[in-house]
């Protein structure tokens, strides 16, 4: 069985027996939107080898949305602008090789502009240390081609090899990176349509304000209130598992892969509306 057709079956069973979501999938929401990189947040405009170094850096350092509350500059978009300015400075030559594993909490928050003594600028050097050891010398176009052409391949790689990929169940970061090699015109994953969506706290957020996910109220409350949810708890894993089941009827419905139907959910969730509702907060290292 693929990787992503593991998270399909997965999903599918933690929706069926869910106590706390259910799915409703008549409820309105994206059905077009706005879809890939964009171009001036993201480094991409360097070679082929220097734009897939670049996004496997920024997808290892790709989670901690538990924790952004507590950051200087507590956002996905914060942390992009401030790596990608970081890889121009130096010529679009990013960390690489044994500079990986040499990366510390204080050079990583000196690059994001955050407090190196925050618990998550050790994760981060911690993940950046794990790509270090599973680059082990490799180009990184050398390790897209280890993956024979197939995104969920390259996903497994990633997820078998770095502990902070092994997002049992979901997969999101080992996904998303696939993804986003692709977007950046860096990787001919021909497979990459069968990738499903990615599960975070924000694509749950987004379905729920849209009546997609249908939250018990009792756990709303608790989201409101900005509690954290514990990762891999059972509501935790509802709430992505069904966002995943959904979002595999609502991509159907439409005929668009699961990764565009995330690209359009996820700029949706970058409205006013959105932003001015809390997503669920989960201390993990997965999202």
């Amino acid at each position: 069985m693929s990787l992503p057709d593991e998270v399909r079956r997965h999903c599918a069973e933690v929706a069926r027996t869910a106590r706390s979501v259910r799915i409703d999938l008549d409820a309105s929401t994206a059905t077009s939107g706005v879809a890939g990189l964009n171009a001036e947040q993201h480094f991409l405009e360097g070679s082929p080898e220097q734009v897939a170094r670049y996004v496997l850096i920024l997808d290892t350092i790709n989670f901690g949305s538990g924790w952004f509350p507590t950051l200087r500059h507590g956002s996905t978009e914060a942390m992009t602008e401030r790596l990608t300015a970081f890889v121009r400075g130096r010529g679009g030559a990013p960390w690489w090789g044994a500079e990986l594993g040499a990366v510390d909490a204080a050079a990583i928050a000196d690059v994001l502009d955050e407090d190196p003594a925050h618990p998550l600028m050790a994760l981060f050097a911690e993940g950046l240390a794990q790509l270090g050891a599973f680059v082990d010398g490799r180009d990184a176009l050398d390790m897209i081609a280890a993956a024979d052409g197939s995104a969920a391949r390259f996903a497994a790689q990633l997820a078998d090899g770095m502990a902070f990929f092994q997002d049992v169940g979901f997969f999101k970061r080992a996904q998303i990176t696939a993804n986003d090699l692709v977007l950046a015109g860096v990787a001919p994953f021909e497979d990459v349509d069968e990738l499903t969506v990615f599960a975070d706290n924000f694509l749950p957020h987004v379905l729920r304000l849209d009546g997609v996910l249908v939250v018990d109220d009792a756990l709303v409350a608790r989201i409101d209130r900005g509690e954290l949810l514990e990762p891999g708890g059972v509501e935790e894993r509802e709430l992505r598992a069904c966002a995943v089941h959904a979002c595999e009827g609502l991509a159907a419905r439409l005929d668009v892969p699961p990764r565009l139907l995330d690209n359009w959910l996820w700029n949706r969730g970058c409205e006013p509306a959105y932003l001015a509702r809390p997503a669920h907060l989960a201390r993990t290292v997965f999202y």
